[in-house]
């Protein structure tokens, strides 16, 4: 295997963690319906937890024990930010080249959440490949 080749398969490899890492991100931080929840509504949500929890009949009490542990894991990913700016670097300068050389459409990539702004920095035009 020529030393072209295996640049050009490290490329490529390279492009597809920036396209994979970027779609990934998208789709954790997807908005989710209703009224978003901010850090105080959820600790205040758990005070109320903690103060109903002593009276609460065994039943109630293991409902309201799932509810505080979901929350507790709700506060703590709210504090693991992700670096969504430089994922969508990367992504910008991998999407072009990669979804020519895969025959990803604009409408693909649209179907799957990838901003109109991010696909024109990138390159990638409607009704074409990209």
């Amino acid at each position: 295997m020529s030393d072209s080749h295996k640049a050009a398969l490290a490329e490529g490899r390279e492009q597809g963690r920036a396209v994979r890492r970027y779609l990934e991100a998208l789709e954790a931080h997807k908005p989710k319906r209703g009224r978003k929840r901010t850090s105080e509504s959820v600790e205040k949500r758990l005070a109320v937890i903690i103060e109903k929890l002593p009276e609460a009949d065994a039943l109630t009490r293991l409902h309201l024990v799932q509810e505080r542990m979901n929350l507790e894991e709700e506060l703590a990913a709210s504090d693991n930010t992700v670096d969504t700016q430089g994922l969508e670097d990367e992504f910008v300068a991998a999407a072009a080249p990669y979804g020519a050389r895969k025959g990803i459409t604009y409408a693909a990539w649209r179907q799957l959440g990838v901003d109109p702004a991010v696909l024109r920095r990138a390159g990638v035009r409607r009704g074409s490949e990209s």
